[in-house]
Parts: C-alpha cells; sequence; structure tokens
C-alpha cells in the first residue's frame, strides 16, 4: 500500500516545498510538483519547464493512461516536475484524486509526497482527498499564524498537522500561545518543530540536505529536525 503525504498551506513562504523535498527523499517517495510557477521543488531539483514545451504531468492526466515516468537523480527525490501549463489547465479534484490513487500502485513505491500550490486549488483539493496526512508548516509569525487558523477552521476534518518551521533557539511564548489556541478542540496535531537556519535560505546544492553524510554543521540541526519529522509523518500514519 503507498501512503500518500501532502504539503500544503494558504499562504507562500513557509517552507512548504522544502519540507516537500526533504520528505520526499527520507520517506523514498515520488515527489508530485503541483506548482505552476518558479521557486518549488523541480526548480531546486534542477529540471527547467521552460525546455520542455510539455508537461509529463499534464500529459499524463489528459490521457487516462499509464501513471508519468518519475526523474530519478542522485540524492535527490524521485521527481513529477510542475509546469507553467499547469496555471491554465488546472485538474479539477475528482481528476487529481483519481490519477494519484492510480499512480500510487503502478508506481510501487511507499509513499507519494505532493507539493501543491500555495492557496485552495482545485488540484490541491484532489490532493487533500486522498492524503494519509497533510502536513503544513508555519512560522510562529502573525500572518503565518493567521493562515494557519484559516486552513484549521476550513480543514480540521483532514489528516491535518500543523509543522512549526523557522523556529528560533527561544520561541515566542505568545505565538506559541497562539497556536496552541489555534489547534484547541480540533484533532489536528503539531509535529517536531523544524529549526531556523540562514544556510537554508542560501544553499546552492540541489541534492536533500538529509542526504548528505553529514550536513555542513550549520545544517545537522535540522536535518535532524527533519529526520524526527520522518518518523513522526511514519507513526502517524502507520499507528
Amino acid at each position: 500500500m503507498t501512503n500518500i503525504a501532502v504539503c500544503h498551506s494558504r499562504k507562500g513562504g513557509v517552507g512548504k516545498s522544502f519540507l516537500a523535498y526533504e520528505l520526499a527523499y527520507l520517506l523514498d517517495a515520488v515527489l508530485v510538483d503541483l506548482e505552476h510557477d518558479g521557486g518549488g521543488v523541480t526548480a531546486k531539483w534542477g529540471y527547467r519547464p521552460q525546455d520542455h514545451p510539455r508537461s509529463r504531468l499534464l500529459d499524463a492526466l489528459e490521457a487516462s493512461a499509464t501513471a508519468p515516468r518519475p526523474l530519478r537523480g542522485f540524492k535527490k527525490p524521485d521527481l513529477i516536475p510542475g509546469h507553467p501549463d499547469l496555471y491554465d489547465h488546472q485538474p479539477d479534484a475528482n481528476t487529481m484524486a483519481d490519477a494519484l490513487t492510480k499512480w500510487a500502485s503502478e508506481w510501487g513505491k511507499p509513499w507519494i509526497v505532493v507539493d501543491t500550490h500555495p492557496g485552495a486549488s482545485p488540484a490541491a483539493h484532489g490532493a487533500l482527498a486522498v492524503a494519509n496526512i497533510v502536513l503544513a508548516p508555519t512560522a510562529l509569525r502573525t500572518a503565518e499564524l493567521d493562515a494557519t487558523a484559516e486552513l484549521v477552521n476550513e480543514a480540521a476534518d483532514y489528516p491535518l498537522v500543523i509543522v512549526p518551521n523557522f523556529v528560533p533557539t527561544t520561541p515566542p511564548a505568545a505565538e506559541i500561545q497562539r497556536l496552541r489556541t489555534i489547534i484547541a478542540d480540533t484533532p489536528v496535531q503539531v509535529a517536531p518543530p523544524i529549526p531556523t537556519a540562514l544556510h537554508v535560505g542560501t544553499r546552492k546544492k540541489r541534492i536533500a540536505i538529509t542526504a548528505e553524510a553529514p550536513p555542513a554543521k550549520s545544517l545537522q540541526k535540522v536535518a535532524a529536525a527533519l529526520t524526527d519529522l520522518s518518523t513522526f509523518v511514519k507513526e502517524y500514519v502507520n499507528g
């Protein structure tokens, strides 16, 4: 059986694609990119959609044929790349949900990780419908917590898990309390936090941080936290 983890947020800039990339590597997953602009996991992987006039994801959706063939790379997750054409040719929710379920059986991998575009969209709703876990990263800041509160209000019936991201050494007490308030009286859980590290945002390597043995000293705490998160994800789904 293949499990589906969806990285989703109503706000950009919260580290959603970063978590998706690393988790896909740690879980030996196929990473499906539903973003249609630059800066996501497709660019991180090193794939240039502008050099490819056709989207392998859209081709597979439109043909209802076999699953698209994932790209494979050294110390990187297998990838179904995003493409700008996704902006104008969004699959509806049912089509996306059915495709992910079908492709899961064809790929034969233990996991699929889906990186959605920020905000609500038909493709994202399709992925959410078949998710075994929905990971919603948030920074402990006002605007990000506002977006998280909206997501919890709308999607608490999904297998939703909040992932505190970019957490400083001394987390802000008021924002921690606000997060507790946001999830109070809901089944939503909070995953182990991911600490802040300046090097995450300036790193040029395409391989996963967690693929390095050992990672750069400035990233070792982040790598350990990502490994803890992957353990949490497996225990959440299988427990």
